[in-house]
């Protein structure tokens, strides 16, 4: 005969300042319904409903099952003074804070960045470890925050759940929605603080800042040449490997540049989009129009030949 196994929660006692309770206390406390109150979880039924808030309630002794209720409830009594935002919990009011006083109490050991946070010292640190701890199942890439899988993971899935309610194109990421609206909108909140250029995305006024300051932070492991933008050392790296990515889809022919397959496929097509403003011959390349130019540059005109 098979003897059935006790299976039910175990009566686990908290002690708090205010009494000492056990599990199935605060279970009435936190669940009087089927429907879970901290995951939204729904169940069969109230003891299903109590027995899964176990999950919930498996937290350190370090942290007082007073916090442990009022990060589930709906009480926020910590307010910015600022800006009114409130928050469960004193530590979560300290950290938000910052961001209004622009305090960076974290430093890294390795480039003495600052953060506002702990874990954003944590993560950027792995740029210098070179640790990715976050690998992609299908594909296996790694990455080092677990966002940046998540975002991954979409491309595997196609899942585009991020919607343009102006032209409806989708997206995997909010991000990228964030940016392409401003397409729609002509946002440009990036601003150059030399020359007051904007930018609709925060990475290109980063680049562009390297025309005032000279940054040329990419460097040729070949001859040393350094570049301001990364796309520029790819290019130039090709005239090292002799690599020719760009196929010509008439006749094949191979170019380590796309401007030059552009160029080339004007053979083909016959297209000459420099023209000249003052007898209207066309050409293929605009440095073959600045050679006709000096035609016409003389005080009375000639005829082109």
């Amino acid at each position: 005969m098979h003897h059935l196994q006790n299976t039910a929660v175990p009566l686990i006692r908290y002690k708090t300042p205010e009494a000492e309770m056990t599990i199935s206390d605060l279970q009435n406390d936190l669940c009087d319904s089927s429907s879970n109150v901290v995951c939204s979880t729904t169940t069969n039924s109230v003891e299903q409903s109590r027995e899964h808030d176990v999950v919930h309630l498996s937290f350190s002794g370090s942290t007082s099952l007073s916090t442990r209720k009022q990060i589930h409830s709906c009480v926020k009594p910590f307010v910015c003074v600022v800006c009114d935002k409130t928050f469960n919990r004193s530590n979560d009011l300290h950290r938000h804070e910052r961001i209004h006083t622009g305090e960076k109490p974290y430093h890294c050991f390795v480039c003495n960045k600052s953060f506002t946070t702990s874990s954003h010292l944590k993560v950027h640190v792995r740029r210098h470890t070179g640790e990715t701890p976050y690998r992609c199942d299908v594909c296996y890439v790694s990455f080092t925050e677990s966002s940046h899988l998540q975002r991954h993971v979409n491309i595997h899935t196609g899942d585009t759940p991020y919607h343009c309610d102006m032209c409806n194109k989708a997206f995997s990421r909010s991000g990228s929605l964030r940016q392409h609206k401003r397409v729609h909108t002509g946002e440009k909140p990036y601003l150059c603080d030399v020359c007051k250029k904007a930018f609709s995305q925060s990475s290109n006024l980063r680049k562009h800042r390297r025309i005032h300051t000279g940054e040329t932070p990419y460097h040729c492991d070949v001859c040393n040449k350094a570049f301001s933008w990364s796309r520029d050392l790819q290019r130039h790296k090709r005239i090292h490997t002799g690599e020719k990515p760009y196929h010509c889809d008439v006749c094949n022919k191979a170019f380590s540049w796309s401007n030059d397959l552009q160029r080339h496929t004007r053979v083909h097509t016959g297209e000459k989009p420099y023209g000249c403003n003052v007898c209207s011959k066309a050409f293929t390349r605009l440095t073959y129009l600045k050679k006709h130019q000096h035609i016409h540059t003389d005080d009375k005109l000639m005829p082109c030949v």
